[in-house]
């Protein structure tokens, strides 16, 4: 996939001398980690910063450094190792991915999109991130941070459209360089996005593509789009949730009702909907004694649960 005739420029000599100094010692971009560990990666990184990221992944892949381990890992203490790196549906996802890939491929997490794209928890980004930064497909990869400093350095348009698949690898195909040096454009193209080309204070002054990006030449006019309201955290039912699972993840055996109700006291109502939802999302189980623990927890009572 080389960039068209017709695709605007992107200043690939700037970037790469750019990325050559600016870029981040990111665990996952060592020369020695293997294609699922930077799996791994992708699935903590998805809706989560990088530095909430950095603590949890060093030890889980050392504790687990290949799909089969982790498919012999039992859900809670997947769980558990999930810590606090939020929308734990994930975890489960990639302990499901783990064992498909240890089963039905050799513990080999495969090299092209399509297959990925089959393997549980991963969508058309993670299955083109690890194609790419993996195995070094020329594949477009295309986050949020890529989406902005194309809408900007090649749309002169100060925010990206509403995310579309199909537009935005097109758009990113385009731009890709020869076939080695694809991986390294689009993971410099998401540092720029990430540390410079920020969505509220862009440093232009210090961007690679200063003297090209058609936003900055028309004179960075705003957006005209509507302002994304804020994502709050506190009182919602994200937050229940959390601690519902920090209660099960704190106890080595399975809780009764009234310990998950000191969890959340404030609202019954909301801690009973969240806690339906955990046992529909499989990330809690209901004994048949009416006690709750995550799944594959030790379920004996030998010791008193809080």
């Amino acid at each position: 996939m080389n960039r068209s005739q017709s695709a605007p420029r992107i200043e690939f000599h700037q970037l790469f001398n750019w990325f050559a100094a600016a870029e981040r010692d990111l665990p996952w971009r060592a020369g020695d980690v293997t294609p699922w560990q930077i799996l791994v990666s992708e699935f903590m990184l998805q809706q989560t910063p990088v530095s909430r990221v950095l603590p949890i992944w060093p030890d889980w892949v050392a504790r687990w450094p290949t799909p089969s381990t982790t498919a012999a890992a039992t859900q809670a203490d997947v769980l558990r190792a999930w810590g606090k790196l939020g929308y734990p549906r994930r975890a489960k996802r990639l302990h499901e991915c783990a064992t498909v890939i240890a089963r039905d491929f050799a513990d080999t997490v495969p090299d092209d999109v399509d297959t990925l794209e089959q393997l549980p928890g991963i969508g058309n980004y993670t299955a083109r991130a690890v194609a790419c930064f993996a195995y070094r497909k020329p594949v477009p990869v295309v986050d949020t941070n890529v989406r902005r400093v194309v809408a900007r350095a090649v749309h002169g348009q100060a925010d990206a459209a509403a995310p579309s698949t199909k537009r935005d690898n097109a758009d990113v195909a385009a731009l890709l360089p020869e076939p080695d040096r694809a991986a390294r454009f689009s993971a410099a193209l998401m540092e720029l996005g990430a540390i410079v080309c920020t969505a509220r204070s862009p440093r232009c002054d210090g961007c690679p593509l200063q003297n090209s990006c058609s936003w900055r030449l028309a004179g960075s006019p705003p957006g005209t789009g509507p302002k994304r309201p804020a994502q709050r955290y506190a009182g919602t039912d994200r937050q229940a949730r959390g601690r519902l699972l920090d209660v099960l993840r704190d106890n080595a055996v399975a809780v009764t009702r009234a310990d998950l109700d000191l969890a959340w006291p404030v609202d019954a109502v909301q801690r009973e909907r969240a806690l339906t939802s955990l046992l529909g999302d499989g990330l809690v189980e209901q004994l048949a004694d009416g006690r709750f623990a995550l799944p594959g927890q030790d379920r004996n009572d030998s010791t008193a649960s809080r």
